[in-house]
This record gives C-alpha cells, sequence and structure tokens, in this order.
C-alpha cells in the first residue's frame, strides 16, 4: 500500500508546504534518527527542528537514511533567543545547515520573540530575510508570536512571516492570532498540537488533564473507528492548520499520519473548539530576553 499523500498549504511566496509533519522536540538524539527515518518512509514529507532542540545532526542523519529525495522534504529548524543579532544569526544558521548536512533549509523560524531586546530581534528577522534574498531558504518566518509581537516585528522588516508555529490544541485554540494570520496572509503551525504539553509542562494551569480523554473527543474517536489523537489532529486539518506531533514510537509515528480517510462535520469541529480555555501552558511570550 502506498504511503498516504499529506495535503499542502500554500505559504504566502508561494512555496508548498505539507499539512502535517513530525516534530521533534525532546526526542533523544539517539532516538531521532530512526524516527526521521520511519516517518518519512511512512509518507511524511515535513520534518521540524530546532537549534535549541540539540538533534539536527540526527535529523540529517535520519533523511539520508530514508532514501527519500531531499527534494521531496520540507524541512524546518529554528534560531535560538541567544544567536540574536544580525551577524550572529547568519553564523547560527550556517551551523544550523551544517549540522543537517542540508544545502538549503526550506523554512526558518525565530524560535522565539524578544520584547525585552528588541534591537537584536528584528535583527534577527533582518538576517533571516537576507537568506530568503539569498536562496539559502525557500521561506521564513516566526514561532510563539502573539498578534501584538507580529505587529511589532512587521513593523520594523519588510518580509511578511510565511508562518507562526504556536501553541495550539483543543484547551488553547488561539481564535483571535488565527484570525489575525489570515488577515496577514500566514500560515499557523501548531507545536503540542495533541496537548501533551498541558500534562508535561509544570506550569500548566490544567496540568495533568488531556483532551484525549474528553468525551466529546473520545466519542468521536468512537464513531469514526479513530483514536483520540487521530480525531484531534484531524480537527487542525478542518481548520487548515499545520500540525506537527511528536513521537519516536514507530506505531504512534503511523498513526498520526493515518488521518485522511475520514473528515470532521463543521458541528464536530465546533465540538472540539468548545473545550477552549484560553490558557496558555507553555512560557510567556512577552517576557522573553536574548541569552
Amino acid at each position: 500500500m502506498s504511503p498516504p499523500t499529506t495535503p499542502l498549504l500554500k505559504l504566502n511566496n508561494g512555496v508548498e508546504m505539507p499539512a502535517l509533519g513530525l516534530g521533534v522536540f525532546q526526542s533523544p538524539p539517539e532516538e531521532t534518527v530512526p524516527a526521521v527515518e520511519t516517518a518519512l518512509k511512512d509518507g511524511y514529507r515535513l520534518i521540524d527542528t530546532a537549534a535549541a532542540y540539540k538533534n539536527e545532526t540526527e535529523v540529517g542523519e535520519g533523511i539520508r537514511r530514508s532514501g527519500v529525495d531531499r527534494a521531496d522534504v520540507f524541512v524546518t529548524t529554528k534560531l535560538w533567543l541567544s544567536d540574536y543579532g544580525y551577524d550572529s544569526a547568519l553564523r547560527a544558521f550556517d551551523t544550523s545547515l551544517a549540522n543537517l548536512g542540508l544545502a538549503y533549509l526550506d523554512l526558518y523560524l525565530l524560535h522565539q520573540p524578544a520584547p525585552l531586546d528588541q534591537e537584536q530581534w528584528v535583527a534577527a528577522y533582518k538576517a533571516a530575510e537576507k537568506l530568503l534574498a539569498e536562496g539559502r531558504v525557500r521561506a521564513i518566518g516566526v514561532s510563539n508570536h502573539t498578534p501584538e509581537l507580529l505587529r511589532t516585528l512587521m513593523d520594523h522588516t519588510d518580509v511578511v512571516p510565511a508562518v507562526n508555529q504556536v501553541e495550539l490544541h483543543p484547551y488553547f485554540i488561539q481564535r483571535e492570532l488565527r484570525a489575525v494570520h489570515d488577515e496577514l496572509g500566514i500560515v499557523t503551525q501548531s507545536w503540542s498540537p495533541i496537548g501533551g504539553i498541558t500534562r508535561y509542562w509544570p506550569q500548566a494551569p490544567n496540568g495533568g488533564r488531556s483532551a484525549l480523554q474528553e468525551p466529546v473527543v473520545t466519542e468521536l474517536a468512537a464513531k469514526y473507528g479513530k483514536t483520540a489523537a487521530q480525531v484531534v489532529l484531524r480537527w487542525h486539518i478542518e481548520h487548515g492548520l499545520c500540525a506537527i506531533p511528536k513521537s519516536v514510537k514507530p506505531h504512534r509515528i503511523a498513526e498520526n499520519l493515518d488521518v485522511f480517510d475520514f473528515t470532521l462535520t463543521p458541528h464536530e469541529v465546533a465540538s472540539i473548539d468548545a473545550l477552549d480555555t484560553r490558557l496558555r501552558s507553555g512560557p510567556d511570550p512577552n517576557t522573553r530576553r536574548v541569552g
């Protein structure tokens, strides 16, 4: 049986990005290579990493071992706060590219806003603009930016971010941010899309609670003969989002991709939307500082 075909989302510069990919946050280096190799062989075509994850080298090795053509894989990495600034950002990009063993990147993101060090934050994005103009990266964007922080950055730069990768799951649906993204032509990418952060993040306001145990989700899973996680990932797809669930377990990696043979009705999507608490579980982006 051939691997499933993942829908593509068109970015604001015309580049196409798969609507579902593999994230490798907190994936130990020794488990990252087989996870990436397995995912690509299963049919994934988007891999998301970051300099701060300390596994870029293993992501690159997984891509090479998979046998999938580099041109068919959409690779994202991110610039960490300690490398913000113009020249330091360019050097950090070169390091990431070398670690990955790639000639170019598909998407380069600023990992966090740095409103307390605005000059270096803006300079880092201007460095990303240079990389884009030179063709060393196909698209640029940001992560963890609120509407206010997005507008601040855009007031000082030229290229509208193609993507904003943010915490987004049934307990934190980011309705207002998604509306701003739609207005500006920015694709919303969901990290912790199944809501795992609400269980493992010590400061999570609803720590220990899981959207996968909510009756509305489990009932839909039973209706469609799917797992709760598949229902939640399908909810992201119905909203036109890009989801990047993380796993190093082969059966979970395969399961997370198997969401393109059913659909949720608008009423069912709305019923999952109703789980929204409007409470962020991850760090507050308004308090980040370079370093």
